[in-house]
């Protein structure tokens, strides 16, 4: 399973702050967060999503020795 972890605004909107999800590609674990859980949903598309550190296209599979980091936008100057 891919471990997800959830930062700032993401991990307030998804309650906790990581997970284990078994979603072969990307693209699938954003519909089942979207789906599970509204307001994640709701600022998923304005987060980074990062697959080991890299942003990848929604296609990529993700397997079980994979990190998925979810990060809203950060304001700051």
């Amino acid at each position: 399973m891919a471990r997800v972890r959830y930062f700032a605004a993401a991990a307030e909107r998804a309650g906790r702050n990581d997970e284990d999800r078994s979603e072969i590609t990307l693209g699938a674990l954003r519909d089942a967060l979207s789906r599970e859980r509204p307001g994640l949903g709701a600022i998923l598309p304005k987060c980074a999503v990062l697959v080991d550190g890299a942003r990848v296209a929604d296609a990529t599979e993700i397997g079980p020795d994979v990190t998925v980091d979810i990060l809203p936008p950060f304001a700051g100057g």
